[in-house]
């Protein structure tokens, strides 16, 4: 089921963000002070091409360099990426076939606004 899932995602929009979150990565990564943040949007752009079977979890290792990190991605993108989100989670909640994919957008939220400090993983 989460095939044909990620499979009708990505007709419907998920290629398209994970290519824009993967392009925005590679420009971040043109600057020394954007190569983390621009890793980080590389692997959200990842994320974002299969979130179906996919949960979201804790870092495995936390510290004092990520929060900062997570502190300066919500005030620079993070909060846009997540209220695009929450916005096509509203849109696509309205109806019934939409809701899997409105899910699949109310995951994403906490990678998109602390992406140093969690991850997707299969589960």
């Amino acid at each position: 089921m989460s095939l044909l899932g990620n499979i009708i995602w990505l007709l419907f929009g998920g290629l398209i963000a994970g290519i824009e979150y993967i392009l925005a990565g590679l420009l971040l990564c043109l600057t020394i002070v954007g190569i983390p943040f621009g890793l980080q949007s590389i692997r959200l752009g990842r994320a974002t091409f299969a979130p179906f079977g996919k949960k979201v979890v804790e870092a495995e290792q936390q510290g004092p360099v990520k929060l900062v990190f997570d502190v300066l991605w919500i005030v620079l993108f993070g909060w846009e990426i997540a209220l695009t989100h929450l916005f096509f989670a509203v849109v696509l909640g309205i109806t019934i076939v939409g809701i899997p994919f409105a899910k699949q957008h109310l995951k994403l939220i906490p990678v998109a606004l602390l992406p140093f400090n969690r991850d997707l993983r299969r589960g």
